[in-house]
């Protein structure tokens, strides 16, 4: 299979300029065409962010492959600022993303993206998978913001987050599932989300829904028949002194400490505006 790649140009550039990234329409086409046997596409988007010795962060790697382009974007502060971007389609059945993302010592990175990430049904029976690596290393801090994942009918997606944190690395995570289009089903649907904290385990939580899960998912113990999902996960050192105590927020969702420096938000509710407002809402009391 062809590599499908992404020019990055990260020469130096005033405050008031972003970095400028080319993806080229032969490079589209390639990837369009990865796809046209029913062979999944393998892409890997890979960032790492340095603190510059002037108060803000640098990005010695920025780099992005088929469905996974990479843009550095404007920022207000001392954090670098990127949004990832859909070039094509996906990730379709038999797709393998992953988007590895690495704050060292001193830096603060934080990543969103464009749009909804939507699993769709591909030619081939084999499961898509989306795998998430944040590494966060002493006095770094990284915020990974997406966009809603949306899960249609008839597809079939494993998406794996995995967070390693240094003893005084900071996290915001934020995750977001959306169980079928309006008035459809959902497809199938399996989330693992992992945080690691100088080794120890902090968090390991994993939810399958939609045909071929295990039973329950969809009764009172789980979703009740609502159709979106979100988690946020907040982890500062300050916490190991003093750090919300378990608490309901709002109709939706509710607050629980960790036993370690963090907390975690869950919210369960009828579509996926209820669930945002209820993660804005605790990213407002937590700061």
């Amino acid at each position: 299979m062809d590599r499908v790649g992404v020019t990055v140009d990260l020469a130096p550039r005033g405050a008031q300029e972003s970095d400028r990234i080319t993806a080229s329409a032969a490079v589209l086409a390639a990837g369009a065409g990865a796809r046209a046997g029913g062979a999944g596409i393998r892409a890997t988007a890979r960032v790492e962010a340095r603190a510059d010795g002037r108060g803000g962060t640098s990005l010695p790697v920025l780099d992005g492959e088929g469905p996974l382009a990479l843009r550095r974007t404007r920022s207000t502060g001392a954090a670098a600022q990127i949004t990832l971007v859909g070039a094509m389609s996906g990730p379709l059945g038999g797709d393998h993303l992953t988007v590895e993302a690495a704050a060292h010592p001193g830096a603060a990175l934080h990543i969103a993206s464009a749009a909804a990430t939507i699993a769709l049904p591909g030619q081939t029976e084999t499961s898509a998978r989306y795998d998430v690596r944040l590494t966060v290393s002493e006095g770094a801090e990284l915020h990974w913001l997406p966009e809603q994942l949306i899960s249609v009918c008839g597809s079939d997606l494993r998406v794996t987050t995995c967070a390693e944190l240094a003893p005084g690395a900071r996290l915001v995570l934020r995750e977001e599932q959306v169980l079928g289009r309006t008035g459809e089903a959902p497809g199938r649907l399996t989330s693992r989300l992992t945080v690691r904290r100088a080794g120890r385990l902090l968090l390991d939580q994993e939810l399958a829904c939609g045909p071929g899960a295990p039973g329950g998912w969809d009764g009172p113990a789980v979703l009740a028949g609502r159709r979106a999902v979100g988690q946020l996960i907040v982890v500062r050192p300050e916490f190991e002194q003093e750090k919300p105590q378990a608490a309901p927020l709002g109709e939706w969702a509710a607050l629980t400490p960790l036993a370690g420096p963090g907390v975690l938000v869950t919210a369960v509710a009828p579509d996926a505006l209820l669930v945002r407002k209820a993660m804005d809402e605790a990213l407002r009391l937590l700061g």
